[in-house]
């Protein structure tokens, strides 16, 4: 039976349909300046990693950054813009901690404040969220074995009427043997009554992302993006079904592809209900298009996202992607993509100056460059990545952290941008925040479709709304299909430009 959906509106400003425009190049400006100094470095065991985390976590509606620092302390910044001004954030509080490769915002004990699960060259670490952006260590008290391993990826998701979220952690070489295997076991945390029991998910091909999402085939699986240059011979991408407790092969269907694997984002992309999902990797960045019956076939060249050498500069060689994420910078409905760049460290089949990605979406699904025109091309070493609305004026903006040289802050000052949404799911009880829902939005432009998920990009999670651009619409209906199958009504919505909360 669908369920009655509870809307409420906040910042509401009444929609003006707006006219049919000419797509322009979307604009952003450099606010680098305003983040407190921080710099992800290290030796070897950071030339990968170099993650952040963006979550709201004292409640005001502009959210944090906490950002990874390799063998420097990492570091919480406090969010302290006002809605609809620039950009401004200040160093926050926070306990020492080295060795961060990447972390991820989520609610492990479904108290309704946002919890870290922060990954680390050593014992990976959970922290339980206090309320006004305070932290305390909680593996003791949530029996979670953080171990001593490399971790590069993670991924959660609620199984069932399980009391806490799944927790995967990726690790990347094995330090301990350096003559082989070359890569470390994977590991699977899940809830038991005394805390977490650790399960080994071997072979381990280092895994440099991973995400726990329905994807194509519409049932809860957990994606590993392995990194070719280091398992070297016999690895491949794999999908492990949560519920069968076994990785997909051939007999499933599943293509055995081996590639320089670094980083993920899903999203329905084509408009067509069914999600999509982008693999960056050293060289070609592969986006992988879903089908109803579960399968994925490549893009076409011609789509324009393989982004596989650098667009500015004159250094030919192949690109190295890390963080990609999905996201409508100008609010047409059609989503684009930003893919953060930089060679590993110094690779010489790689290039060494290898400007970051905006993939603008067209009218006819394909893709053109614009980080170029929209002052966003940085030549850094860049790492983890994200498009978030971070001053709440219904524009996309962008945060870089790179490997080396100090972390990048853009705001999207795009002007003439289409309508918004921003989405965010509450229900009672255990998983409020509806992890594993899927959010589902229709106007006359077309469906749009996102699951909210924990994981993917490359060592950097978000949690905030669901953004959604509306173009010129004047009427919108939306629904929910929450993580345990219900189907909510669908509703309609005559005003945008504001955020909406749908509860149950």
């Amino acid at each position: 039976m669908p369920h009655r959906l509870l809307v409420f509106a906040f910042g509401l400003i009444t929609a003006t349909p707006l006219p049919l425009l000419a797509q322009t190049i979307p604009q952003f400006q450099n606010r680098s300046d305003a983040l407190p100094p921080h710099v992800y470095g290290g030796g070897w065991e950071h030339f990968v990693g170099g993650g952040l985390a963006v979550f709201d976590c004292n409640s005001d509606g502009m959210p944090e950054i906490f950002a990874a620092g390799g063998e420097n302390p990492a570091q919480l910044m406090l969010n302290r813009s006002f809605q609809g001004e620039a950009l401004r954030f200040e160093a926050g509080e926070i306990m020492e901690i080295t060795g961060v490769t990447g972390t991820y915002p989520l609610d492990i004990d479904s108290d309704g404040v946002t919890d870290l699960a922060v990954l680390r060259v050593g014992e990976n670490l959970l922290l339980r969220g206090l309320g006004d952006c305070a932290f305390e260590r909680a593996n003791e008290a949530w029996g979670f074995d953080g171990g001593n391993r490399w971790t590069t990826a993670f991924a959660a998701g609620w199984e069932g009427d399980a009391d806490r979220p799944t927790l995967f952690f990726g690790n990347y070489v094995n330090r301990d043997d350096p003559d082989g295997p070359f890569c470390n076991a994977n590991e699977l945390h899940r809830p038991v009554e005394s805390g977490y029991a650790k399960t080994l998910l071997e072979p381990g091909f280092c895994t440099l992302s991973a995400l726990i999402s329905k994807g194509a085939r519409g049932k809860q699986s957990l994606r590993l993006s392995n990194d070719r240059y280091s398992y070297i011979k016999d690895g491949y991408e794999q999908l492990y079904d949560l519920q069968d407790n076994r990785f997909l092969g051939a007999q499933d269907g599943w293509e055995p592809l081996s590639i320089w694997g670094k980083g993920i984002a899903e999203r329905d992309v084509n408009g067509d209900a069914v999600p999509d999902v982008i693999l960056t990797s050293m060289g070609d960045q592969l986006l992988r298009l879903g089908h109803e019956d579960g399968s994925y076939s490549p893009a076409p060249y011609e789509t324009g996202t393989y982004a596989h050498r650098p667009h500015l500069g004159d250094d030919g060689r192949p690109s190295t992607g890390w963080a990609a994420d999905w996201g409508d910078v100008d609010n047409d409905t059609r989503v684009d993509l930003f893919i953060a760049k930089g060679n590993v460290e110094q690779m010489p089949g790689s290039a060494a100056h290898d400007p970051n990605n905006l993939l603008q979406q067209k009218s006819d699904g394909t893709f053109r460059e614009v980080s170029i025109a929209a002052g966003v091309a940085s030549m850094a070493k860049s790492r983890g990545g994200h498009l978030v609305d971070l001053n709440g004026d219904g524009k996309l903006d962008l945060v870089v952290m790179n490997r080396e040289s100090g972390m990048e802050l853009y705001e999207n000052v795009t002007r003439n941008v289409g309508q918004y949404l921003a989405v965010t799911l509450r229900q009672s009880g255990l998983n409020p925040r509806a992890v594993g829902a899927t959010v589902e939005l229709l106007t006359n432009r077309g469906l749009q479709r996102q699951e909210i998920t924990v994981g993917g990009s490359h060592a950097s999670g978000k949690s905030v709304p669901l953004h959604f651009g509306l173009a010129n619409a004047e009427t919108a209906q939306i629904r929910v299909v929450w993580p345990d199958g219900e189907e909510s009504d669908w509703v309609k919505l005559t005003s945008f430009n504001r955020w909406v909360e749908l509860a149950r």
